[in-house]
């Protein structure tokens, strides 16, 4: 796992042992990004269930104004595995050098949608897979009006059916 384009090109990043993480393929997140390339530049930009901060900080190397990181759900809260997590992410924003631009949040994410203030360009969730976390957030997020008026989200899932459903009936 690496950093792929901008300021950090070719930083290897650290990730956690074992599968309590998921970590996104860099074939995946360079397509990914190839899509929003022209979106990040000057962009804030939410990684809301960091794992390794990759995303984030992958948009931070690319140009993204602030980019904020946040790791602790109501389920790592439970079985203790964020805190791997987020020593994994402060090693892996000091191995970047973007610590000027990436805010990290050790708290739950509700906690962090409510204390952001400023509008959200991007905002990219993949959540601990089998929870309602996507709605959870997604919710949050308009009812704080988070987003910017031609803001993304983007949502990494095992389940679309589901979760455009659940998402459907915000509306």
């Amino acid at each position: 796992m690496r950093i792929i384009s901008g300021k950090s090109r070719g930083t290897k990043l650290h990730s956690l042992e074992g599968d309590t993480t998921r970590p996104t393929l860099d074939r995946v997140k360079e397509s990914l990004f190839n899509i929003i390339q022209n979106e990040i530049i000057n962009s804030n930009f939410l990684d809301v269930f960091s794992g390794s901060g990759a995303i984030g900080l992958e948009a931070a190397s690319r140009g993204a104004k602030k980019v904020i990181l946040c790791d602790k759900s109501k389920e790592a809260i439970l079985c203790e595995k964020n805190k791997s997590a987020i020593e994994i992410i402060k090693k892996n924003i000091e191995k970047t050098h973007l610590n000027n631009i990436v805010t990290l949040y050790e708290m739950s994410f509700e906690k962090v949608l409510d204390k952001i203030q400023n509008k959200i360009d991007i905002v990219y969730i993949d959540p601990p897979y089998k929870t309602d976390f996507v709605y959870e957030s997604v919710k949050k997020i308009i009812e704080k009006d988070l987003l910017s008026k031609d803001g993304t989200i983007i949502i990494e899932t095992d389940e679309e059916k589901r979760i455009t459903k659940q998402i459907e009936n915000l509306n």
